[in-house]
């Protein structure tokens, strides 16, 4: 902020609100607070001394550096209420931005205040799957988008998505959710956490991080394992993640009688996901939807070669036989296939691997995306200067 603008805002804000926003940014994000790429998000501002609140639904816990706002949900019956609820806060917090994450929960909320200047950032399924739920859920998408300033997303498939519900394509960027290079990196002395995991030293690992809920279609990757194990007996699956479909997808596992070759790990955290994904030799996700998967960016970092759905958002990252393998939705069989190929082959799965590193450290670096979105904040607050 340059000095004329400091002095309009002496007369206007007072002294001490003017000398607050002449030193820092004040930033209000509206997203869920449990979420770690909610919680990297915020603590990368408030580790930059950006004075940083979170208003959330949800009970995050403490996050160094950011002040929390716990939102009252009430019931679904009292929509308007939440409305009011969210109002109130983002008024007393008197942020320079207003961030919402999460286009048709947060987001809504968010357009739904009048706050300027406002930010909204898409995460995939709320532009590509919700929209389809209803009418309802399609405006409400739709007004949080218009009500924007700005808006981020992940990939360029969910930029022209979001661009196909009306809105200007000159306030649509690209922002990656970003991988910590310094935390996600391969691990070469791996034997003694693969030991802790009860998996044989002579076993290959196929890891899927993604949680276990319909979107996420884990069911698929089950499927074919009966298909690897024939042909790769010493192979082990590792399932990371939780969800609704935990006990049905349990029960899948001893229905087809492969439990021996599967353990469910549960919810791992972001400091603990780099041990799991260092003793895996191939990544595999089924998902139905996705955007620029964060999940798939963290394995391509740690060096993993990877099988996914075909994707545009998977497309953007993978290159068919290049650095990986895609395989239409639903079809475990062509899964099992590539798993088996990649298995058999140690040259191809290096290989792969060098070029997913390399890959990240080019395009998914998240102190690079990061960068990226403070200088867009601090463009975005000038533009709206008194």
């Amino acid at each position: 902020m340059g000095f004329e603008s400091f002095s309009r805002n002496f007369i206007k804000l007072g002294p001490f609100e003017s000398f607050r926003r002449y030193i820092t940014l004040r930033i209000c994000y509206l997203a869920g607070g449990r979420n770690v790429h909610t919680q990297k998000w915020v603590k990368y501002f408030a580790d930059k001394s950006y004075d940083v609140h979170l208003a959330t639904f949800d009970e995050p816990g403490p996050i160094k550096g950011v002040k929390i706002r716990k939102l009252r949900y009430f019931s679904k019956v009292a929509y308007p209420f939440r409305i009011l609820t969210v109002r109130k806060a983002v008024k007393e917090i008197n942020a320079d931005i207003l961030h919402a994450h999460y286009v048709s929960h947060y987001g809504v909320y968010g357009a739904l205040t009048g706050f300027k200047p406002f930010v909204v950032t898409a995460w995939g399924s709320d532009i590509f799957i919700d929209p389809k739920k209803s009418m309802t859920k399609k405006y409400f998408v739709k007004y949080a988008l218009k009500k924007a300033d700005l808006i981020t997303t992940d990939s360029v498939s969910s930029m022209k998505t979001i661009v196909d519900f009306g809105v200007d394509e000159e306030k649509v960027k690209l922002i990656v959710h970003g991988v910590d290079l310094g935390v996600f990196h391969p691990i070469e002395n791996n034997e003694e956490f693969k030991k802790e995991l009860c998996i044989g030293q002579n076993y290959q690992v196929v890891i899927s991080t993604r949680n276990l809920k319909p979107v996420y279609d884990v069911g698929t990757l089950i499927k074919a394992i009966p298909y690897v194990i024939d042909e790769c007996p010493n192979t082990f699956f590792l399932i990371v993640g939780d969800g609704t479909l935990r006990r049905q997808l349990e029960e899948l596992v001893y229905r087809l009688g492969v439990a021996e070759n599967v353990r469910f790990v549960g919810s791992v955290s972001n400091k603990e996901m780099p041990k799991f994904l260092g003793v895996s030799d191939i990544y595999v996700s089924a998902s139905l939807s996705d955007t620029r998967s964060i999940s798939l960016l963290e394995a391509m970092a740690c060096g993993l070669p990877v099988v996914v759905t075909d994707l545009e958002g998977n497309k953007e990252c993978v290159k068919e036989g290049v650095n990986g393998f895609l395989f239409s939705k639903g079809d475990f069989k062509a899964l099992g296939e590539k798993i088996i190929y990649l298995l058999g082959d140690e040259d191809t799965r290096r290989r792969f691997g060098v070029i997913n590193r390399r890959y990240v450290e080019k395009e998914g670096s998240y102190e690079k995306e990061m960068k990226k979105m403070e200088k867009l904040y601090k463009e975005l607050v000038e533009a709206y200067k008194i």
